[in-house]
């Protein structure tokens, strides 16, 4: 199993970044993201701009402090921690994703994903929350 972590910040409350993180019906902020389907009130699939799925499962829901969901594709099944706080009129956000690789050949490459979709979802929750702003 492999496990990636990432923090960030950002000057908005806890209210406003948890509205944007799980308004999954809303995946027009997601550069990496075509749409997403609603199945029901705890399972969604994504679909990405190349038409691949990935299905989650939310196993935890605690308003403006923790997400948990479970998640499986192709290529990976794993499960998904999010943690919100505020702290001095900020939000800070804790995303862990355990993740274990289907297929062999795509185990040495897992970790090196996992944070590169980190960071583009963070860098596009940043912009989403800006141009809310703008709004």
């Amino acid at each position: 199993m492999v496990k990636a972590n990432i923090k960030a910040n950002f000057p908005y409350n806890v209210e406003r970044v948890w509205s944007t993180v799980t308004n999954f019906q809303n995946s027009s902020w997601r550069s990496d993201l075509s749409k997403t389907e609603i199945l029901n009130a705890r399972h969604f699939i994504e679909y990405t701009k190349g038409g691949y799925t990935t299905t989650f499962n939310i196993i935890v829901i605690k308003p403006y402090q923790r997400l948990e969901f479970e998640m499986e594709n192709d290529n990976m099944t794993g499960y998904w921690i999010g943690t919100f706080s505020q702290i001095n009129g900020e939000t800070e956000i804790d995303f862990t994703e355990h993740v274990v690789a289907k297929k062999f050949y795509l185990k040495p490459f897992v970790k090196m994903y996992l944070k590169k979709q980190q960071n583009a979802y963070v860098k596009d929750l940043e912009k989403a929350l800006q141009d809310s702003d703008k709004k």
